[in-house]
């Protein structure tokens, strides 16, 4: 397959890159080449700003995995040269796209949020983040309709993610885990290994619509004993520490977020490592000498 990645060379994005790379697929970059510009040197680079695309109008592809999409304008841009132009165009989003916050058991079908009235599509904000995703998903449906697939996922874990690296690090060094979050809230992540095939599986087979890509639910309390397990004599669990790296409420606000209904992507072939493997990675990843990149916010 011939694929054009948007973005790449940071965090998922270098998954799929290497996932693609492991199935020989023939791949594409597009980006600003300010990240990590001599990651994967034999792969074909096209350097470009996304509020300009023109440099894509010159190419044709089997697939697209948009890493980069955030700003809407960027990816009708995006969309409008590439629509002729590719097979099929999976767009990475995000669980923040559900209108409730609080709803056990949600699938793809369940309400998402609004664009609100007059906000700037050119402009990025984090309360923006939610309906940016919305309404790309929707602009990439009317302009692909079968032809593309949104993929839903909150936290993800693994080699070059930011998302539990504070764990990671406290367990290589020997320091207690901080959760500001209470011990029974509830979580959902996937590993980046397994979100990166999954994009790669949508985009090659050219499956449509949106998943949820989550793992299963469980507490933080039982997600952090299972990264504990990992060293000997463990310092304890902090669930008080002066920065919070989760940002969630405390009053059960946003629970519904990670009670959502995986059945959907499981059906078509999204396959989920267990938790003490994905932690074992992580850790091993930074005790040979890797620094977690900082959270985005």
């Amino acid at each position: 397959m011939r694929l054009l990645v948007l973005g790449g060379t940071k965090n998922l994005g270098r998954h799929v890159v290497e996932a693609a790379l492991r199935d020989d697929h023939e791949v594409t970059l597009f980006n600003r080449g300010l990240t990590n510009p001599s990651l994967f040197p034999d792969v074909r680079r096209i350097t470009g700003d996304r509020a300009d695309p023109g440099a894509l109008a010159a190419g044709e592809w089997d697939g697209v995995i948009d890493m980069s999409g955030f700003l809407v304008r960027d990816v009708s841009l995006s969309a409008a040269v590439l629509r002729d132009r590719c097979g099929h165009y999976t767009y990475m989003s995000s669980i923040a796209v559900y209108a409730s916050k609080t709803a056990v058991g949600m699938t793809e079908s369940a309400p998402l949020l609004d664009w609100p009235a007059g906000a700037p599509e050119d402009h990025f904000t984090m309360d923006l983040y939610g309906p940016s995703k919305v309404r790309n998903e929707s602009l990439l449906t009317a302009t692909f309709g079968p032809r593309t697939a949104a993929v839903r996922s909150g936290f993800v874990i693994g080699p070059h993610n930011p998302d539990f690296g504070n764990w990671g690090w406290a367990l290589a060094h020997g320091e207690p885990l901080e959760c500001a979050a209470r011990p029974d809230q509830p979580i959902q992540y996937i590993d980046a290994r397994d979100l990166a095939n999954f994009l790669l599986h949508l985009t090659a087979d050219r499956v449509p619509g949106p998943f949820n890509a989550v793992g299963p639910t469980q507490t933080l309390a039982t997600l952090a004993e299972t990264w504990r397990s990992l060293v000997p004599n463990p310092p304890p669990i902090n669930w008080s520490p002066t920065v919070d790296r989760f940002h969630l409420p405390h009053n059960g606000s946003n629970d519904g977020t990670f009670h959502l209904n995986n059945t959907h992507a499981l059906a078509n072939h999204l396959h989920l490592r267990p938790a003490h493997e994905t932690a074992h990675d992580y850790l091993t990843w930074i005790q040979a000498g890797n620094t977690p990149p900082e959270p985005p916010h």
